[in-house]
């Protein structure tokens, strides 16, 4: 079952990430991938760590024996079971689908084209929190540009 889930969550995760990377940016593909893309992995992620927790999935693995989000010793029972390395790999995929869902709408906002926007948001789905800080550092002179035009001084 958790190999299933892993593959289908994996699939669904890239078929987003193609669209959010190759398609048009039109206003059904971004809310596609927001509701569809992010919004459905928060709740597969959900879903599935509430059952893990409660032991309702995975009695032998995270749902029993001390697992919790509180300490490092329960986030590892967590994570010694495949349903929650899968849980896990959900959350993951969830967040840096946002987060390259953000950074594109940004980059479409400031300007940027979708051929510069590519290779950061494929550093994005591969190493999540490193693309988000290539795109704070590419963005930052088109942000402060922009800051500068929208203050109005009164006189």
């Amino acid at each position: 079952m958790w190999d299933s889930l892993f593959g289908i969550a994996n699939a669904w995760a890239m078929l987003c990430w193609a669209v959010l990377v190759l398609a048009p940016r039109t206003p059904l593909a971004q809310t596609a991938v927001f509701y569809a893309g992010a919004g459905l992995l928060c709740l597969v992620y959900a879903v599935l760590l509430v059952l893990l927790l409660t032991g309702a999935l995975d009695a032998d693995g995270a749902g029993d024996g001390g697992a919790s989000l509180t300490s490092i010793a329960g986030v590892r029972a967590i994570f010694a079971s495949d349903g929650g390395v899968v849980v896990g790999w959900v959350h993951y995929l969830a967040f840096d689908l946002f987060t390259g869902l953000w950074i594109a709408r940004d980059a479409d906002n400031k300007g940027f084209s979708q051929v510069v926007q590519a290779p950061v948001l494929l550093l994005t789905f591969l190493f999540g929190p490193a693309g988000l800080l290539a795109w704070m550092a590419i963005r930052e002179k088109r942000a402060r540009k922009g800051a500068k035009s929208s203050i109005r001084i009164k006189r």
